[in-house]
């Protein structure tokens, strides 16, 4: 798919992602007709009709394959810029102008950061991140980095929530997938309004973490408060 990307150079960018997503497209398709990974949106209602921050929960690759091929906008992820290096792979989303960031350069990264992203919203694009950054285990709860509530603040947008339990029947890092049914479930926006960095996170934090032990409630122990989940 990568080399296709290359391929689909001369095309506008619209249309070059439109193509790219069929790949995540028919791999989350065949998950379902071949291992039995179905799912169930709720809250689709919330998405809002403007730019916006999407931040959800990583417990699988799933999610990474759904979102940009079932999301009704065209998704900005961010990554490190590395993965442009990597022949093919890199070049390819390279083609799909998403937000990288260069670590090594400290603060000055994130500034190249909100810079990229104001592009992208102002193109009408929503920016995804993952608070957590790696894929955490079911029923387990990550630390809630803040880069995408500085974003948001920093650009003046809305934040979505987004609460999947995932590996439920992908489990990260498991060769082995198990058939039943992920549930996707998208909360509000949240307005960055007034907000500083670390209330916002915090929000974002609150809404998912609440919302994963109402969508996996066997997953939770009903005797351990979310903080002391978060400590643990």
């Amino acid at each position: 798919m990568a080399f296709l990307c290359l391929l689909m150079a001369p095309l506008p960018r619209p249309l070059r992602y439109r193509i790219t997503i069929a790949w995540p497209r028919w791999q989350v398709i065949a998950a379902r007709l071949i291992l039995g990974i179905r799912w169930e949106i709720q809250g689709a209602h919330h998405l809002p009709d403007g730019p916006a921050i999407l931040l959800s929960k990583h417990q699988s690759a799933w999610e990474t394959l759904f979102y940009p091929a079932y999301m009704p906008r065209e998704l900005c992820f961010v990554f490190k810029r590395e993965l442009l290096w990597l022949p093919f792979f890199g070049w390819g989303i390279a083609l799909l102008d998403m937000i990288h960031i260069n670590r090594g350069k400290g603060a000055d990264a994130f500034e190249h950061v909100v810079t990229q992203g104001s592009t992208k919203l102002a193109q009408g694009r929503w920016i995804i991140m993952f608070p957590e950054v790696s894929r955490t285990p079911v029923g387990s709860q990550g630390r809630y980095k803040s880069g995408g509530a500085r974003l948001a603040v920093r650009t003046g947008v809305p934040v979505v929530p987004i609460a999947v339990n995932s590996g439920e029947c992908w489990p990260r890092k498991a060769f082995i997938k198990r058939p039943g049914t992920i549930t996707v479930s998208i909360g509000p926006p949240i307005d960055s309004a007034g907000l500083s960095a670390e209330a916002l996170n915090q929000a974002v934090e609150r809404w998912i973490e609440t919302e994963m032990r109402r969508i996996s409630p066997s997953r939770y122990d009903p005797t351990i408060t979310e903080s002391e989940s978060k400590r643990s």
